[in-house]
């Protein structure tokens, strides 16, 4: 490796390591506790199952798959040693930190290699730009744990896809977005059923450990627990009714059974109840136009990225909830993007970017704000909430354009 490779090289991480410093600090600074899962909720669901207490997801219900618990659960043994020090709160939170950066730096590592191309160096810098723009929520969610999931699981699919599925189906037994990536590269990939029966055997070896340890009724409570909710107020099909809320036609209330705060107002629960199977028929559609360029010889380079991303900003876009972490759901596909086609990934890069720099402005700098229905804030949601309809406009726009070459029939 060349002098230059070597600078480049340390000053790229040098910037992830800098970053991360940031951006977890940042946490601690910023208003609107931020970390507040982390320590309100994390922190005690893994306290309770280390202390002989409820385990959620196997003894209750509980809102996120069930391996979801298990980073909690080591942020929470990784935090031990510094309780005294620190207390409980701030060591379990250095815990979580340090959890998500080293998890990040062994997907930064697969990325980048020992001495990276250049769509893998540009790549590697956009996800430093895109976690700086986004701010803490990028780091203090369970959010953050799938992320370099996915990295390495989309970057592993053509060469790996057997290592590939069993990353992205743990991602998505933690939270299931990961498992959009799955789809696109079971359609998009040669090797797709070798995928399919990878991560078959990966979902029953978890059912059957979730049987073992006595869930029953609970195992999918994940699914169950969503059908209750109501429209979160940074969805998408949320934003109309904000404005409502600022003439005093509807409301913001807080839902203490979900945690978060949603929208009261006529028409609101109707809305909500059309978003899911919404998104299905989306996700369908979208699923079958892959397919089609699949089965028509489209390459995996042009075909995966576009179609990846076309799923993941589906789930964004039709869903009742509009959590700010849900944009680095975003940053996997766009990454791969970047290494296959940086050329063609350059206008949803961008998009992305500008996507984290307003989520941040709204969620911390200015949710106060937003919760009182303040003119301001809501037009910067509106704003996020319309480049989120963009992306995927351009994603399913990128995805029809795949070019389809018809595959050579073969004669006897």
């Amino acid at each position: 490796m060349s002098r230059t490779s070597t600078i480049r090289l340390v000053v790229l991480w040098s910037a992830f390591a800098v970053v991360h410093l940031v951006t977890a600090a940042a946490g601690w600074l910023f208003p609107s506790q931020p970390m507040g899962d982390v320590v309100l909720v994390y922190e005690p669901w893994s306290s309770a199952a280390l202390s002989g207490g409820e385990i959620v997801g196997i003894t209750e219900t509980w809102v996120y798959p069930q391996l979801a618990l298990v980073p909690m659960l080591v942020a929470k043994i990784l935090s031990t040693p510094l309780i005294a020090a620190l207390g409980a709160s701030a060591a379990y939170l250095i815990a979580w930190a340090v959890l998500v950066a080293v998890l990040d730096a062994i997907a930064f590592a697969v990325l980048v290699g020992r001495s990276p191309s250049q769509p893998r160096r540009i790549a590697a810098w956009f996800w430093v730009v895109a976690l700086l723009l986004l701010g803490p929520i990028g780091m203090y969610r369970i959010d953050a744990i799938t992320v370099p999931l996915a990295v390495i699981g989309a970057l592993w699919s053509v060469r790996r896809p057997a290592a590939a599925a069993v990353l992205l189906t743990i991602g998505a037994w933690i939270k299931i977005w990961p498992g959009a990536l799955l789809l696109a590269a079971v359609v998009a990939a040669k090797s797709r059923m070798r995928m399919l029966l990878t991560a078959a055997a990966v979902s029953a070896g978890v059912l059957v450990a979730l049987l073992v340890f006595g869930a029953d009724a609970e195992i999918f409570g994940f699914l169950t627990e969503q059908t209750g909710r109501g429209l979160q107020i940074e969805a998408v099909a949320a934003t109309p009714f904000l404005w409502l809320a600022i003439a005093g036609a509807a409301r913001i209330e807080y839902s203490f059974d979900i945690l978060t705060f949603q929208i009261s107002a006529q028409g609101a629960d109707a809305v909500s109840a059309v978003l899911t199977p919404l998104m299905v028929v989306v996700v369908v559609v979208i699923t079958a136009i892959g397919g089609l360029k699949a089965s028509r010889g489209a390459s995996f380079a042009r075909l995966f990225p576009p179609l990846a991303l076309s799923l993941v900003t589906t789930l964004i876009v039709v869903n009742k909830v509009g959590s700010p972490q849900f944009q680095t759901w975003l940053l996997a596909p766009v990454i791969l993007w970047i290494v296959f086609d940086r050329t063609r990934a350059a206008g949803p890069a961008l998009l992305v970017l500008a996507l984290c720099a307003l989520t941040c402005l709204i969620y911390p700098l200015s949710y106060d704000a937003l919760l009182r229905a303040e003119a301001l804030p809501v037009a910067v949601l509106t704003l996020r909430n319309v480049v989120l309809v963009v992306l995927l406009a351009v994603g399913i726009r990128a995805l029809v354009r795949v070019p389809a070459h018809h595959l050579p029939t073969t004669r006897e």
